[in-house]
């Protein structure tokens, strides 16, 4: 059976399962160069298709998710979601009603879906798939929390785990928590959108005037920089209360942007961010708490957008509740496509098989694309004899190398296919990425990919586990700190990804030849994009970014093409 999953909101984008394996998986922001994309997914179904050798009318079933008012009308009207996502990425003013339109938009998406919402959104639906051809395949539509909660599920691995699913809002809801047991998810219970931990993060991310829905990560980065506050002292901590695994909010989502104001006009920015990310974390864990007590389950399943804040979730992993967590790689709404196919095959009697221990899902490109794109720009290929070792004596050196290789990952982690490197241990590396190559805020911290044998010496509390795809925080060890110097935070914890010794690739193999050259089998890894672009994707993006920037070498394919000194 083909299942396409598809998701036309925020990051929208394409997943294809073939008899409940996955085989390919995009986002529309890498095809259309608009970063979280909202679109149709067009491209992505379209990459889909072409990437597993299918034609539209071998598509059995297409599972899209949220039919919620605010996501119907969005459908009928893309107009007004295009007005909406040009102010939230400050591409256009907000112009005179810009209160009022951010007020309304917070009411209309806290409204559950009925079935008129549903009818419309199917009608709507079947028209964008029937242009793209897809006319003999059904629908269905998912609830948006399922979506979340099944693609964590089934790709976690756990044979039973309690599943918390913690997000802005969609389908009437904020987060929920499910028992998964023998191939089925039980709902145990749920948040309306009124009362959303998301939310009020997205009012704190623009009151520091950031983009909500993409700049979270920095809030909770500047949070670092803050002197201590005591929970006591935190006026924050009394808004969100849990009871019963129910998120309980002092004011409507809608509501919460006036008192938050006051707050802020008492506190420097980095000590409004502390106190709004101790909140989130506080929040989190009693989720998790009330999430094990009610299931009985002792593993946990983590998605949502919300679960993108690794201190929050690093904070669940070390409670004594907790035997094991796993965060879905693809956490927030961008995964949405793949959560609502594996909901929809699991509905259709299957049992999906979702491996996610590789990421590399997305368009791939061979060896003449990526030579027609490099002489289209005035750049001469060279073919680099051991790849690896040559890109590792440049970042040796103190060089940055942008590295294009295999297929496009999904998510929105670089892991080793489209990534910017260079050595963890030079922190003046990380300040030259920082404001110059990628154009960033200064206490945004770098990220290591590190070879799995190396875990055990420069993480003080790794134990394994199943989250190698830079979704959880990990304490540095103290007698190592030095080895990674430049992808560590101020807090004394990095991201990072862990790459199998055995791993087969030239990004392992690259990783074997930085420990001979600096002591560490890792390297700084961030995404190969400039900063409010999306991460590159074809041959012809990597050549722009890379000439834009101020890199030193792009290793390409077999390619190696280096800037003169």
């Amino acid at each position: 059976m083909n299942i396409l999953g598809i998701w036309d909101g925020h990051d929208s984008g394409a997943a294809l399962l073939q008899d409940g394996r996955l085989r390919f998986a995009v986002n529309e922001e890498r095809l259309t160069r608009r970063k979280l994309e909202i679109a149709f997914p067009a491209r992505s179904i379209e990459a889909c298709l072409a990437g597993s050798g299918l034609r539209p009318e071998q598509i059995d079933l297409v599972a899209a998710t949220t039919s919620d008012p605010a996501k119907t009308i969005g459908r009928l009207w893309p107009g007004s979601k295009e007005r909406y996502y040009a102010v939230r990425r400050r591409k256009t003013p907000p112009g005179a009603l810009a209160g009022l339109t951010r007020t309304l938009k917070y009411r209309m998406t806290e409204w559950s879906p009925g079935p008129v919402s549903a009818a419309l959104s199917a009608a709507a639906l079947k028209r964008q798939l029937a242009g793209c051809g897809l006319t003999r395949a059904s629908l269905r539509i998912v609830d948006h929390h399922e979506a979340h909660a099944a693609g964590a599920a089934w790709a976690s691995g756990f044979t039973d785990c309690a599943v918390l699913t913690i997000d802005g809002l969609g389908d009437g809801l904020s987060s929920t928590i499910s028992a998964f047991r023998g191939g089925r998810l039980e709902r145990v219970a749920a948040s309306p959108a009124r009362h959303s931990v998301g939310v009020f993060f997205e009012h704190v991310t623009n009151l520091l005037n950031m983009r909500e829905l993409e700049d979270e990560g920095k809030v909770m980065a500047l949070a670092d920089y803050a002197a201590p506050i005591a929970d006591a002292d935190n006026p924050l901590l009394p808004w969100i209360d849990i009871r019963d695994g129910v998120v309980h909010t002092e004011w409507p989502g809608h509501a919460f942007r006036r008192p938050l104001a006051r707050v802020h006009w008492r506190f420097a920015n980095e000590q409004f961010a502390f106190l709004a990310q101790r909140t989130v974390e506080r929040a989190a864990m009693a989720l998790a708490r009330d999430a094990v007590r009610l299931t009985g389950l002792r593993h946990l399943a983590l998605a949502g957008g919300v679960v993108s804040n690794v201190k929050a979730t690093r904070q669940i992993r070390l409670m004594p509740e907790v035997d094991e967590i796993f965060v879905f790689p693809h956490m927030g709404d961008g995964g949405l496509a793949l959560g609502a196919a594996v909901s929809a095959a699991v509905s259709a009697g299957g049992k999906p098989c979702i491996d996610l221990t590789r990421l590399d899902l997305g368009p791939a490109y061979d060896r003449s694309e990526i030579e027609a794109s490099v002489r289209a720009a005035g750049l001469a290929p060279a073919c680099a004899g051991q790849l690896p070792c040559r890109v590792a004596d440049l970042l040796a050196d103190g060089r940055v190398v942008m590295w294009f290789q295999g297929r496009m990952e999904y998510g929105p982690r670089a892991l080793g296919h489209r990534s910017v490197l260079a050595r963890p241990d030079r922190p003046e590396l990380r300040d030259r990425l920082n404001l110059v190559l990628k154009r960033r805020v200064w206490y945004q911290p770098f990220c290591p990919s590190l070879l799995e044998s190396e875990a055990p010496r420069l993480l003080a509390d790794w134990s394994g586990g199943r989250n190698r795809a830079m979704t959880m925080a990990y304490q540095v060890a103290a007698g190592h700190r030095a080895l990674l110097a430049a992808v560590t935070s101020v807090d004394g914890t990095c991201r990072p990804q862990i790459v199998a010794d055995n791993e087969e690739g030239p990004f392992a193999d690259l990783l074997h030849e930085g420990r001979r050259r600096w002591d560490a089998g890792a390297v700084l890894n961030t995404s190969f994009n400039i900063h409010g672009e999306p991460l590159v994707c074809s041959p012809a993006d990597a050549v722009d970014v890379f000439l834009r920037s101020g890199a030193d070498a792009l290793a390409i394919g077999p390619y190696l093409i280096e800037r003169p000194a």
